[in-house]
């Protein structure tokens, strides 16, 4: 396995680190408080060309592996795991129409992204289904005049408060039915311009096709506040028969494909919280003095410290490796994704906690960062599969 960086993965690195550095970082804890969409990050991020990642050569012009993909995810997420959040969801939302797509499909539902800094939302998760999407009750119906109708409502989605477009995993017939589609709804785009900030107002689109969609107001979270999050109904909503992606039938296959790329990037960002945790701890911990000196200095502290140190080395590589077998086409690729998942995601876990921990009491106010991160890590142990459903595509596998 050779972990060495190209020239073009270095660049890419440094790309992102100086974004981070001079737009994300100084700034951070004011624009959590601030509760405003980061929309000036993401359209530097556009212009920089490190997010939409998931687009295939033939509509952008070049490819970015997932190894690549990763590296880019892990130090937006070295600044903030919302912003990276964001990203990502474009990601899962093209994604599958990179996969799936027909050429034709490809060049009208992805141009728009290489052509102007919009957002996709992925709407998976329902109310009533989380890990198990059999649950779900959105549904397509047919028509006589061979179009669909699509109703139903989605919980959690990423971007949907200021999405353009909208990649849906539904039912196909009626709630209880056994065949799943994925379909993708462009409406009218908007950006920074459109749509700076929708504050706590829900959105309501009339879609070009017919019917409406319905954003609910923006959910007030726990952590990763620079991203949105919100519920979406679907009313009445006219698709056609080009905006199916691949055999509607075969809707449950493309989940697990883009989960199966969801999951290295949800590592990756779980990896950039915990190196950021870590060095925001090690900083503090030398300045800070206790007992006639520095806080790093005492054994116990030493100690935490270290064991952080690990904790992140190890998640690294273990989503290099994850990366690696994916890129390799390797078939036990997908165990290693769900390991570097779970891994990834105990690691920011660990060291947001312990860190907090090492800060003492300031650790308990907003003005210092690892407050915020400590309330960061917890989704990501969450999102994409809990680390139960981690472990038991694992334990499927080698048992």
């Amino acid at each position: 396995m050779d972990l060495s960086f190209s020239e073009t993965q270095i660049q890419y690195v440094e790309t992102v680190r100086k974004l981070v550095k001079n737009e994300i970082t100084p700034h951070i804890l004011e624009l959590e408080k601030a509760h405003h969409f980061p929309w000036a990050i993401i359209n530097k991020a556009w212009e920089m060309g490190v997010i939409n990642l998931s687009i295939p050569e033939s509509v952008k012009g070049f490819d970015i592996d997932i190894f690549t993909t990763a590296l880019i995810i892990q130090e937006i997420s070295y600044g903030d795991t919302g912003i990276s959040t964001s990203a990502m969801c474009n990601d899962l939302a093209n994604v599958v129409i990179s996969q799936h797509g027909t050429d034709e499909q490809k060049e009208r539902f992805l141009r728009p992204f290489v052509e102007k800094p919009l957002l996709a939302s992925f709407c998976l998760t329902e109310p009533g289904a989380g890990s198990d999407n059999s649950l779900m009750t959105s549904f397509i119906a047919k028509r006589d005049d061979g179009t669909y109708v699509l109703n139903g409502a989605k919980c959690f989605i990423t971007n949907a408060s200021y999405a353009s477009q909208f990649t849906v995993l539904c039912k196909v017939g009626k709630p209880a039915s056994n065949f799943m589609a994925c379909v993708v709804i462009p409406v009218e785009p908007v950006t920074s311009v459109e749509l700076p900030d929708v504050g706590n107002a829900p959105r309501e689109i009339d879609v070009p096709t017919g019917g409406k969609i319905i954003i609910g107001k923006p959910e007030d979270k726990l952590g990763q506040r620079l991203s949105n999050t919100a519920t979406v109904t679907f009313e009445d909503v006219v698709i056609h028969p080009d905006q199916i992606i691949g055999d509607r039938r075969f809707g449950f296959k493309y989940i697990v494909d883009v989960l199966d790329y969801a999951r290295p990037m949800v590592a990756a960002i779980g990896l950039g919280l915990a190196k950021r945790a870590l060095d925001v701890t090690l900083e503090y911990t030398r300045e800070r003095k206790q007992f006639g000196q520095r806080l790093c200095d005492l054994p116990v502290a030493r100690d935490m410290i270290t064991t952080m140190w690990k904790k992140v080395e190890l998640a690294e590589l273990s989503l290099m490796k994850a990366a690696w077998k994916i890129v390799t086409k390797a078939d036990d690729a997908g165990i290693y994704a769900s390991l570097a998942k779970n891994t990834c995601a105990e690691a920011a876990l660990f060291c947001a906690n312990e860190g907090l921990h090492l800060h003492g009491g300031y650790g308990f106010t907003t003005d210092y960062e690892i407050s915020k991160l400590a309330r960061d890590a917890h989704i990501i142990d969450i999102y994409e599969g809990v680390r139960e459903v981690q472990n038991m595509i694992i334990g499927r596998e080698i048992v």
